[in-house]
């Protein structure tokens, strides 16, 4: 038996997809280092000597080249996948670095027990949240998804399965006459 070689060719696109962005983390102390840098900034313009279009444009243009200066200050890389973790915060990333320079055990350890706590920490206050809201316990079960229970699991009394709805009409009147002998 002779092998033929098999030839695949694949076409490389030269677009560029961004597997980074930079972003300034959601309730971190960089978001609040952020404001308030720019609110010391607004506060310091000096608006009294505009006097022309001229002298607005300049101060405007001082303060685009602030806010950019400030915010590449406190920006951070995030790396954009499909499973992006809004819980991993600045603790787990710096765990995870010394568990990878050390490779011990110990370190691993530790990594996967800070990761369970600030995942438990997040979804807690994601969960009080929710439940602080108006509609309280409805979006809390929308957010964590509605999950169907068999029919068996989702009707059954004192042991009993209710498949059909007459079962469950007969056993609602059972209990009524049951209630009325008392």
């Amino acid at each position: 038996m002779e092998h033929a070689p098999l030839t695949v060719r694949i076409s490389i696109l030269e677009k560029y997809i961004q597997s980074r962005k930079q972003n300034i983390i959601k309730n971190s102390d960089e978001k609040s280092k952020f404001i308030s840098n720019i609110t010391d900034l607004v506060k310091s313009l000096n608006t009294i000597h505009i006097n022309s279009i001229k002298d607005l444009e300049s101060t405007v243009q001082k303060f685009t080249d602030s806010t950019d200066k400030i915010w590449l200050k406190h920006l951070k890389m995030v790396n954009i996948t499909r499973y992006l973790k809004l819980w991993w915060n600045d603790n787990c990333w710096k765990h995870l670095d010394l568990y990878r320079n050390s490779k011990q055990l110990e370190d691993w350890k530790t990594f996967k027990k800070i990761v369970k706590t600030t995942k438990r920490e997040f979804f807690d206050e994601k969960i009080q949240e929710i439940l602080n809201r108006k509609k309280g316990l409805c979006d809390l079960i929308n957010w964590v998804k509605k999950c169907k229970l068999p029919a068996i699991k989702a009707i059954k009394y004192n042991g009993r399965p209710y498949l059909e709805i007459e079962d469950l009409w007969q056993a609602l009147y059972e209990s009524f006459n049951t209630a009325q002998h008392w």
